[in-house]
C-alpha cells in the first residue's frame, strides 16, 4: 500500500485494502491479547515481590477480563471454514401465509438489517419483490463485513411466525413461514463453471424507489440456471450491465453453497453420521400469541424476549449453532 502506484488500479487496490482489513480482524486481537498477557505477567511478578495486595487484586480483575476476551477469540476460531471470512448474500423468501408471509419477510429483513448495524456491517438490498398488499415476496441483502458468511450461515432454514394478524379484521391467530438462504460472496478465481448456454436471462422493469431510470427502462435482470432451477435477480444498480454482473455473483455464490451442501450430505452418508441440512427445514419459531417465545430447534436455545430478537439480537442463537456444529464435527469418525 505504500507503493506510489498503489491506487493506479482502483479495483485491485480496493481488493488489497479489503483483504488487509480481514487479516487485521484475525491477527490484531491475538497480538493485542498476547501483549496484555505479557504485561499482566510482569505486573504480577512485581506485585508478588513487593507484596502489594491492591495490585494483586487489580491483576485478578484484569485476568478475568482477559479470560473473557480469550473466550471471544475461541468463538471466532470456530469460523474456520473456507469462506467463513467472506461477505454474504442473504435471501428471504415468503412461504405459506400470503400477505402475512410477505409481512413476515419484511420483519425478518428488519431483524437482519439491525443485526448488521449492531456489528458494523453494511447491508444493501440488491433485489426485492414487493408483496401485493404488504412486505416482500422475496428480498436479497448484500452483507459486507468480516466473517459475515461465517455468522449468517447459522440462519439458514425456515423461520415460522405465530401472531394475531394485523390484516385480519377478526383478529385471529395466523401462522406464517419464510425461508432464509445464505451464500458466501466468493472471488472470481473459484472453480465454479457456469455455461452461458445453460442460462436464461430475462430483463424487466425495476420497481420501487430509485433513480430516474427506475420504472423507465428494463434495467433489472433475472437469471435462471436451467440445470439446477436456481433463479437470481438484481435491480438496484443503474444499468442492465451492472445488474447482470451482480446477479452472476449471486448465482456463483449459490451454486458454490449448493455444492458444499451436497458434499456434506455425501460425507454424512459415508460416515453414517446424521447431519441436519438446514435448507428447507424449520429451524426457528417466533411466537407472539398466545405467549411470547423464540425457540431455535437447531441451536436448542430459546428466549421469551421476542422483541429483542426481532431487534437484531441473534448472537446467542448464532453462537449456540456454531458450537453445536463444532461438536458434531468432533464426534465424526476420524475427527
Amino acid at each position: 500500500m505504500g507503493q506510489p502506484n498503489f491506487w493506479n488500479d482502483q479495483e485491485r487496490a480496493q481488493e488489497h485494502v479489503k483483504e488487509l482489513k480481514r487479516l487485521k480482524v484475525v491477527v490484531d486481537p491475538v497480538r493485542d491479547l498476547q501483549q496484555r498477557v505479557d504485561d499482566l505477567g510482569e505486573l504480577h511478578e512485581m506485585a508478588l515481590e513487593e507484596d502489594e495486595a491492591d495490585t494483586l487484586a487489580e491483576v485478578d480483575a484484569d485476568l478475568a477480563a482477559l479470560e473473557t476476551e480469550l473466550g471471544k477469540l475461541e468463538f471466532k476460531a470456530m469460523l474456520g471454514g473456507e469462506y467463513d471470512q467472506a461477505d454474504a448474500f442473504l435471501s428471504v423468501q415468503a412461504g405459506a401465509g400470503g400477505t402475512e408471509a410477505c409481512d413476515w419477510v419484511a420483519m425478518l429483513l428488519r431483524m437482519y438489517t439491525r443485526w448488521c448495524e449492531n456489528r458494523g456491517y453494511d447491508a444493501a438490498i440488491i433485489d426485492a419483490q414487493e408483496g401485493d398488499e404488504a412486505g416482500y415476496k422475496s428480498v436479497t441483502l448484500d452483507v459486507t463485513g468480516p466473517f459475515a458468511y461465517g455468522y449468517l450461515k447459522s440462519e439458514i432454514g425456515v423461520h415460522r411466525l405465530v401472531r394475531i394478524s394485523p390484516f385480519d379484521a377478526a383478529a385471529r391467530r395466523h401462522t406464517s413461514f419464510a425461508s432464509v438462504d445464505v451464500a458466501p460472496k466468493i472471488e472470481a478465481d473459484v472453480e465454479i463453471e457456469i455455461d452461458e448456454k445453460e442460462l436464461r436471462i430475462d430483463t424487466f422493469r425495476a420497481g420501487g424507489p430509485g433513480g430516474q431510470h427506475v420504472n423507465v427502462t428494463d434495467s433489472a435482470v433475472r437469471i435462471t440456471h436451467l440445470p439446477t432451477g436456481l433463479v437470481v435477480s438484481c435491480q438496484n444498480e443503474r444499468s442492465q450491465h451492472q445488474n447482470r454482473a451482480v446477479a452472476m455473483k449471486v448465482l456463483t455464490a449459490r451454486l458454490y453453497a449448493r455444492r458444499q451442501e451436497e458434499r456434506e450430505a455425501e460425507l454424512a452418508a459415508l460416515s453414517g453420521v446424521k447431519v441436519q441440512i438446514a435448507w428447507g427445514n424449520q429451524r426457528r419459531n417466533y411466537v407472539l400469541q398466545p405467549y411470547t417465545l423464540v425457540k431455535d430447534l437447531v441451536a436448542e436455545v430459546e428466549t421469551g424476549d421476542v422483541q429483542r430478537v426481532l431487534d437484531g439480537d441473534l448472537d446467542p442463537f448464532i453462537e449456540a449453532t456454531l458450537r453445536k456444529r463444532i461438536g458434531q464435527q468432533a464426534s465424526k469418525p476420524g475427527s
